[in-house]
């Protein structure tokens, strides 16, 4: 759970620069700048005040439910162990998941639910899976600057249902 002085300033060691252009679809605007990559945008926003300390840690623990549930994307083969048969030649044992996973699992279906359906995209979007709010505008069809409004207003649904 992020305290008071990690949400105002968080820590410079999850630094990858790069420098990137601002509008890399066009090519007459050609600025330069800075970015890092292992920010997040909520980081980005709580750092510029735009989102509340109570809106920053609901989203951390919605993101939390939301990696310990498994809903993130697997991008390549699982290296875990096989899981040991009871016979040297017998089939191993189905898969339970863990009361931990299904509890998370829980938590954030219900989190969710408390946004409503309609705000529930723009959390998806910008908590779980780490796009920007211009990226999350324009997949989502919305008008420049809306998503900042709309995500505040899911933050407190969220902190509301976390009891944050």
């Amino acid at each position: 759970m992020p305290t008071a002085a990690d949400v105002t300033a968080p820590r410079s060691c999850n630094r990858l620069m790069a420098t990137r252009r601002l509008r890399p679809d066009e090519a007459i605007d050609r600025i330069l700048v800075a970015a890092n990559l292992a920010e997040s945008p909520l980081a980005w926003l709580v750092r510029r005040r735009l989102v509340t300390p109570r809106q920053f840690a609901a989203s951390e623990r919605l993101r939390a439910d939301f990696m310990r549930a498994g809903h993130n994307p697997s991008v390549t083969m699982r290296w875990d162990a096989a899981p040991a048969g009871r016979h040297a030649r017998g089939a191993p044992p189905a898969h339970d998941p863990t009361t931990a996973r299904i509890a998370a699992r829980q938590r954030f279906d219900a989190a969710i639910a408390a946004a409503g359906p309609g705000l529930s995209d723009i959390l998806w979007r910008v908590v779980c899976m780490g796009d920007g709010l211009e990226t999350a505008e324009r997949a989502l069809k919305w008008p420049a600057r809306a998503a900042k409004l709309v995500l505040c207003l899911a933050l407190d649904r969220v902190a509301d249902c976390y009891r944050v």
